[in-house]
């Protein structure tokens, strides 16, 4: 007698709103489940789908989800359903999935998707035992599925569920947002005109509030704070100072659900209305509308929703009929299980407090992040262009060392406004530390760094070039004539060394003996005390969008493509941009290479092209090993795949350094720049001269002394010693090995 039981089964369906990356999450649903030995079926146009069967409940394979990372919206589609919200239909909904036998789903939607996925999954015994009193199914299939395991993953452009740090296609709509601003600000600027732009967000202004830090814009309206009595005139009074200022532009960004403090609509025609009678200038109104959900998905859309769908599959296998259903969210770039229904029921709740005008209760609902960045944008906005001087006023300079990273001019910009409004004298040394010996240090004012948030680049400047130990007395020389109270150092790994070198050296020089702190700026992303660094993500959504127009052209052939990345011995851009791009392969210095790895994966490379596969794509970081080069590793899989394929190498180089800052690096060198502004006027007010390092580590701002780094890094391979993404290396090999392939 046979007792193994059958496998597993699991469903995946999209419902409610599309978002960018859930294309992305049901790829990894399919190719996890696959990876662990189970059945999965894709429930196409959602609920619908499910009530109404047939060839809509599909069993997938591996290569049905392939090439689908890049895709907008969902292949799988979704529509509303009203049968599915009556009992009757949830029992046609019952009866469908136990004909495929289906007990576990994994649901991708909004507040509303989700609800209706415990409702059906607490009925589910209920509707089981209906369908075997009305003869549709029999005793034994009852008994094998006496519940229904469910696991949410939160679809939403708008980011409002609480207990996730990110939804799935916030990230993406935060970038189509910020390229309609820029767009419009080049030419309000043309014709000094204002203009309103209405962004998504019924009941939260994430993104209203985060794409008015990111496009450098005058004012926010969000539901969640509405501002207070005689706004107006606020309003007015700040587009006015930036005008007096010498901007040319004026930009107010208003949530589609933003409201005055008793609960009136504030809409983008009122705002228009105010700015043309007191302004007495022309104001347009833009309203971004549906193209907020469309598009290709950002690189954080396309790997974060991988994790995501990987988690996904892992909690509901492991699931028992007495488990509680979990969200599956990401929290500080972990994912994270939570009660599913304790966050709906939250969620819901700041919609109430926003209709109660309990907005105290609403913003601490968001979390402490989004006040954070709401009180960071308040202090830019009104930030004064002319503030009066005090007497004896302080002089920070702000420097660059190391390689170019995306954000950095983000990074000044924030820090003068900041800087200037609490007084101090902002100095910008031109060039790097060789700028500093030179004596190529300026005053920056509020104008000097205007429309510097989206600006690629490094307006001041910088190099790979530090302080030698013959040059350190020039160094202090330098500091003591242009009368330097503070240092702030923005930059990768030589700014980094350069600080650490003029912290020890306090002993020797007492000019060093000054409030000195470090700004991490790299697309590396391989500095210590920083989960992320300032320019990482914008290399990511870089490397992405090649990897696309790569994939792309290799479908007229077959082809394997070898892709080294930027990173020296650090692998981040590697590993994150093979999740992103849907490698099969990256090597990564950290985990090494050796010839039976190369062996392993050219046999397996070979059978999948013999089975039809038309592309191959393997990312290799560029030091990764010293031998087995990138051109090494081309010839070794063309000699090897003996006419299957055709081999191709891309070598991104500093593409990959150019662009604009993605909307995050705007907004992370804009909230660290703010805590190191605070950080030297502290320092100074207490006549402390501490020196430190800024980052984020699991989501909030944390400070580290100096004297710690030599701990924390791996000189040799110039990389922190402990690095959280190497955690995902087990995500990139289940979702990039089938199970099928030899060996």
């Amino acid at each position: 007698m046979n007792n193994k039981s059958p496998p597993k089964s699991i469903g995946v369906l999209t419902s409610g709103g599309d978002a960018q990356g859930m294309n992305a999450a049901v790829r990894a649903v399919v190719r996890t489940a696959l990876h662990q030995g189970a059945a999965v079926y894709a429930i196409y146009e959602g609920y619908q789908g499910m009530v109404d069967g047939g060839d809509r409940i599909r069993e997938q394979s591996w290569d049905d989800v392939g090439s689908i990372l890049h895709r907008g919206g969902t292949i799988i589609g979704t529509a509303r359903c009203a049968a599915f919200r009556e009992r009757a239909g949830r029992l046609r909904a019952a009866h469908n999935l136990l004909l495929n036998g289906i007990d576990r789903l994994v649901i991708i939607g909004g507040d509303g998707s989700l609800t209706g996925a415990d409702t059906f999954r607490r009925e589910w015994p209920g509707l089981v035992a209906e369908l075997v009193h009305n003869g549709e199914i029999d005793e034994p299939t009852a008994r094998q599925h006496p519940a229904l395991m469910i696991a949410g993953l939160v679809g939403s452009i708008d980011n409002d569920m609480v207990g996730t740090d990110m939804t799935i296609g916030a990230d993406s709509a935060l970038h189509r947002i910020i390229e309609a601003i820029d767009a419009i600000a080049s030419t309000a600027a043309s014709h000094q005109r204002s203009f309103v732009v209405e962004v998504m967000g019924r009941h939260c202004g994430y993104l209203a509030l985060m794409s008015a830090i990111a496009g450098g814009t005058d004012y926010v309206l969000i539901p969640e704070n509405p501002p207070p009595e005689g706004w107006e005139d606020q309003m007015c009074g700040r587009l006015r100072s930036g005008r007096a200022a010498g901007r040319r532009d004026s930009i107010v960004v208003v949530a589609e659900g933003a409201q005055d403090r008793a609960g009136k609509p504030i809409s983008c025609d009122y705002v228009r209305q105010v700015l043309e009678e007191r302004l007495g200038e022309d104001a347009r109104v833009t309203i971004l509308g549906h193209v907020q959900r469309g598009g290709t998905p950002s690189s954080f859309d396309r790997w974060m929703s991988t994790l995501l769908g990987y988690a996904a599959v892992d909690e509901v296998l492991s699931a028992t009929p007495e488990s509680e259903p979990q969200m599956i969210a990401i929290r500080y770039n972990r994912v994270r299980c939570v009660p599913l229904m304790q966050s709906v029921e939250q969620t819901r709740a700041v919609a109430r407090m926003i209709a109660e005008q309990n907005y105290a209760g609403a913003m601490e609902l968001r979390g402490g992040s989004f006040t954070e960045m709401f009180d960071v944008f308040k202090a830019m906005a009104e930030a004064s262009p002319s503030v009066t001087a005090p007497v004896h006023p302080r002089r920070l300079a702000i420097v660059h060392a190391g390689g170019l990273a995306p954000g950095m001019n983000s990074a000044v910009r924030a820090a003068v406004r900041f800087g200037r409004d609490r007084g101090h004298v902002l100095l910008g040394v031109r060039g790097g530390f060789e700028g500093l010996l030179a004596g190529r240090i300026e005053e920056l004012t509020w104008g000097d760094v205007e429309g510097w948030t989206g600006l690629g680049g490094c307006e001041l400047g910088t190099n790979r070039q530090i302080p030698t130990v013959e040059q350190l007395y020039a160094v202090a020389r330098a500091i003591e004539t242009h009368r330097i109270d503070g240092l702030l150092i923005i930059g990768g790994w030589m700014a980094y060394r350069a600080a650490h070198q003029l912290y020890s050296e306090r002993d020797r020089y007492a000019a060093f003996k000054i409030p000195l702190i470090c700004l991490p700026a790299t697309i590396d992303n391989n500095l210590p005390g920083s989960e992320l660094s300032i320019g990482a993500d914008t290399a990511l959504n870089a490397i992405a969008d090649a990897l696309d127009r790569i994939k792309q052209s290799a479908m007229a052939a077959n082809r394997c493509f070898v892709v080294e990345t930027m990173g020296r011995y650090c692998g981040y851009l590697a590993l994150m941009s093979g999740l992103a791009g849907g490698a099969e392969r990256v090597y990564l210095h950290e985990e090494g290479v050796t010839l039976k790895d190369l062996q392993a994966d050219v046999e397996q490379m070979a059978a999948a092209f013999r089975s039809g596969r038309r592309l191959n794509l393997t990312i290799r970081n560029e030091r990764a090993n010293p031998q087995y080069t990138t051109d090494f590793m081309c010839a070794l899989f063309e000699e090897e795949g003996r006419g299957l394929f055709d081999v191709r190498r891309a070598v991104l180089g500093h593409f990959q350094q150019g662009g604009n800052p993605s909307p995050y690096d705007r907004i992370l060198a804009t909230r660290l720049a703010a805590h190191c502004i605070n950080f030297l006027s502290a320092q100074l007010e207490s006549g402390s001269a501490e020196g430190a390092f800024i980052g984020l580590v699991e989501g909030k701002v944390t400070f580290f002394p100096l004297s710690r780094m030599s701990e924390m890094v791996d000189w040799t391979y110039r990389r922190p010693k402990e690095q959280w993404w190497l955690e995902l290396r087990s995500v990139v090999r289940a979702v990039a090995k089938s199970p099928d392939a030899d060996g």
